[in-house]
């Protein structure tokens, strides 16, 4: 049964019904979804799906040729393969489809990478016949670098020819949700600290099987599906893999700044951690994020913000079963994850609260449920105003969700805690003293998050400002 992605659903099926003719871009990294996504938009609709493989241009061009002519088009009566692919790809305009001429290419990169003429080709035809017909292709891969640089970068044949780039990333908790219906919000969360928005991963899970069992029998276990996922990966996509390797789980562990991450994994110099840093950035593992009122010279400057992995399964898969995997090749499912992960799961799975605490105010804001419409929400960090044994110090810190409208003068301060003791009262006031000098002349907000409830104190509070959500306030249907 395919769930979610209604968001990209909608975009295509919108283009389809367009009047006129379409070029779309579907990229995003690997797992994501992309080809099943486009399979269920096209599955009431006739057309065709070419999926590439790496095999010579020769072969790839037969393959194609074959999908086009047993559409019985006027050149199927004298040619079983088309000589170029400059004849192959104009031959989508003769398709006897009732409605747009759909085809959709899968993994086009492909057919780039052993015919470099390939965009060149695709460019002049569009200029000069598909523009003008009721065509719709779809060009679909996984090598976002590539994409972006080589074939929609600005001095490339395709560029400006795209009626429509679309990156297509993980699913959002409230999706991903969707594929454990019998567990509670809060096993759905530690779920999706674990498998993040990729639906090839939640795919893996059985929701009928608790998350202990779940873990056991689909992570631990030599021979599951997901044991050995990140390494293939590394493998397929990257060259120095036990660099990568102590690089990701540094990161895993808390490392996320440059010079940590450098010290972590003895690399002599930060310039070439930055680069390795980059490529996986490009792979969509990693992401640089920067303190939510960052200016222009911060977000340049790659030896500032913070280094953290995107993908949920890399940080679960090397926060527990990379340091373990010797343990794990020799059957011991059992001992790793009473002594390495149960104790520490709650803890591990609090990062991701946030940020399902983070998509519940965005959904709160396209319903206008919110004090004030917010222009940017992310994570603060910097030195500000913090209690410390009953006094006000100046430090570094970080806040949860930090959410902004200038323009309003309102800013929201959000704190999480996923944890099995209430949300204290000692917490709530260590939250109101972060960047108390924005009290002046400023409306500011305090969006309390927590796993299991509040202190008295905390609910006596008859404030307006303070906005409290205890876990059972997350679980909102679409």
């Amino acid at each position: 049964m395919f769930i979610g992605r209604q968001n990209e659903l909608n975009f295509f099926n919108n283009r389809y019904n367009s009047s006129k003719a379409e070029l779309i871009f579907l990229y995003g990294r690997r797992r994501v979804g992309k080809t099943e996504t486009l399979h269920e938009f096209c599955k009431d609709k006739e057309h065709i799906f070419f999926s590439c493989q790496e095999c010579p241009d020769n072969i790839q061009l037969r393959n194609f040729s074959k999908l086009i002519l047993k559409e019985n088009i006027s050149a199927s009566q004298y040619l079983d393969t088309f000589n170029d692919w400059e004849q192959a790809l104009k031959s989508i305009t003769e398709l006897p489809f009732e409605g747009k001429k759909l085809v959709v290419i899968d993994e086009f990169p492909y057919i780039c990478k052993n015919n470099t003429a390939i965009p060149s080709i695709l460019q002049n035809l569009w200029d000069t016949t598909l523009k003008n017909e009721n065509v719709m292709i779809v060009l679909c891969g996984s090598a976002m670098s590539f994409i972006e640089k080589e074939l929609l970068g600005q001095k490339n044949p395709l560029y400006g020819r795209a009626t429509g780039i679309y990156k297509m990333k993980e699913m959002d908790f409230y999706d991903a949700r969707n594929f454990f219906p019998n567990y509670s919000i809060e096993e759905q969360i530690i779920t999706y600290s674990i498998l993040g928005g990729v639906p090839h991963y939640l795919n893996q899970f059985d929701s009928e099987l608790s998350i202990e069992d779940n873990i056991k029998n689909n992570i631990l276990t030599k021979g599951s599906i997901l044991f050995n996922e990140v390494e293939f990966l590394l493998h397929q996509e990257l060259r120095e893999t036990s660099l990568y390797n102590s690089i990701i789980e540094a990161i895993a562990l808390g490392n996320t700044k440059i010079n940590e991450i450098s010290t972590h994994t003895l690399i002599d110099n930060v310039s070439k951690t930055s680069v390795y840093l980059k490529n996986l950035i490009e792979l969509g593992i990693i992401e640089r994020e920067v303190s939510i009122n960052a200016g222009n010279k911060e977000i340049s400057n790659n030896n500032r913000g913070i280094y953290q992995l995107t993908d949920q399964f890399f940080r679960f898969w090397y926060s527990f079963v990379f340091s373990n995997y010797s343990s794990l090749e020799d059957g011991d499912v059992e001992g790793v994850y009473k002594y390495a992960i149960e104790p520490e799961l709650n803890r591990y799975a609090s990062i991701t609260f946030e940020k399902v605490c983070q998509q519940y105010l965005t959904k709160l804001q396209l319903q206008n449920k919110l004090p004030f419409r917010y222009e940017k929400i992310g994570k603060w960090f910097g030195k500000t105003t913090v209690r410390e044994h009953n006094k006000l110090v100046t430090k570094e810190t970080e806040i949860d969700i930090f959410a902004m409208s200038k323009r309003e003068k309102c800013y929201l301060i959000g704190e999480c805690k996923f944890k099995g003791a209430p949300f204290s009262y000692k917490e709530y006031l260590n939250t109101i003293s972060k960047l108390s000098a924005l009290n002046k002349d400023n409306n500011v907000y305090y969006a309390l998050f927590s796993k299991n409830g509040f202190d008295k104190q905390i609910l006596d509070i008859e404030d307006d400002i303070v906005l409290l959500y205890g876990i059972e306030d997350l679980d909102i249907k679409p």
